[in-house]
């Protein structure tokens, strides 16, 4: 008789989570809970909201019948992601702690912890996405110890796992998922990625998890509170001032899920596809042009509203999420556009005195 597979979730105290252990333990595996602490924060009332968090993870590993671990990473978590947050605001950056909380935190303390501490088989998560490969490949995947050097040997034939958008289009947190390892995410399962809000608010409804279900929805990140940290940073006037608007941008070196770029983008040095910039917007056309650094420019079919730099460029051929690339630079508005036709077209005589890159500063950084 085969030893059940142990699969490690990730518990946050919340119905998605929840939810995501006990479709796993309906598989069969043998399921582990694991809560990790982050962040020390206080609500309203002076409560520990973290501490209330745990109560409610361990209270699902009780009814689930499954072993439950607490974990800290207050420190990890300071020095790894609210360090970058506070620089990226000293810069005058508008960053994505969520992005860079899935990187170092949840996909790399939390996975070591559970495949190394644990003996876990694969680890599991709460979140709408999916992944190429079926359950059972995941469990066939083996630790690989990689080389010391920047480039991984070329004659290696290793097919990448791919991270694809969930069948909730809505709830689809690939663009939180866009900077993960392919080694975490090759070991990873997302019991909800087929699945709608609804339908996991029924199962949870239907098998004694209503504490998880009263609770609030947790948009945000954990040190803002329980907010919806997009609207909190959007809460600047809203307007269409042609000066919001950008189709250029040019970002970091480039995070791919596969490791590597695309092969058409490294063929041609160009490759049509979609980008993101913000959880829930619509995906924008867009073309991108490969640098000899690895940094992308992104050129957008047309003007966008509310680039900033700091913010992650997400991007998307189909369903599958490609990787990210942090925004760095920014094209000219629309409106400084608009001023250099104008004055264009009322200077006929001569050249002009100004610099002649305008618009066209393109891959020339």
């Amino acid at each position: 008789m085969q030893v059940a597979r142990h699969v490690v979730c990730a518990l946050s105290g919340g119905v998605d989570s929840a939810v995501a252990a006990l479709l796993l333990k309906r598989r069969g595996y043998q399921v582990t809970g694991v809560f990790m602490k982050n962040w020390d924060s206080l609500d309203e009332h002076g409560v520990c909201t973290a501490d209330r968090d745990c109560e409610d993870a361990y209270r699902v590993c009780q009814i689930l019948d499954i072993p439950f671990h607490q974990v800290s990473y207050v420190k990890e978590y300071w020095n790894d992601v609210f360090s970058d947050f506070l620089s990226e605001y000293e810069k005058g950056r508008t960053p994505n702690p969520d992005i860079v909380c899935n990187k170092h935190i949840k996909f790399s303390c939390f996975f070591h912890y559970a495949v190394d501490n644990l003996g876990a088989d694969a680890v599991a998560t709460g979140h709408y996405a999916r992944t190429s490969l079926e359950d059972e490949e995941v469990f066939q995947q083996k630790r690989i110890k990689r080389p010391g050097g920047l480039f991984r040997d070329r004659f290696e034939v290793r097919n990448a796992v791919k991270l694809l958008q969930a069948a909730d289009s809505f709830k689809d947190q690939t663009f939180f998922l866009s900077q993960v390892s392919q080694d975490a995410l090759r070991r990873t399962l997302f019991p909800l990625g087929g699945l709608t809000k609804d339908f996991v608010k029924k199962i949870a409804a239907e098998n004694r998890l209503h504490h998880v279900l009263q609770k609030k929805e947790s948009m945000g990140i954990c040190f803002v509170g329980k907010r919806n940290f997009e609207n909190f940073i959007l809460q600047a006037p809203r307007t269409d001032h042609p000066a919001l608007y950008r189709d250029l941008l040019r970002t970091s070196r480039v995070h791919w899920i596969a490791e590597e770029p695309p092969a058409a983008l490294v063929r041609d040095k160009m490759m049509e596809c979609h980008f993101r910039f913000r959880h829930q917007m619509a995906l924008v056309p867009c073309v991108l042009t490969l640098n000899q650094d690895g940094t992308v420019w992104v050129t957008a079919v047309k003007a966008v509203r509310a680039l900033a730099p700091g913010q992650f460029a997400v991007f998307y051929k189909g369903d599958e999420c490609l990787g990210s690339g942090k925004i760095l630079r920014l094209g000219p508005s629309a409106y400084i556009l608009q001023k250099g036709k104008s004055k264009s077209r009322v200077s006929t005589e001569g050249p002009s005195d100004g610099p002649g890159s305008g618009p066209g500063l393109g891959p020339t950084l």
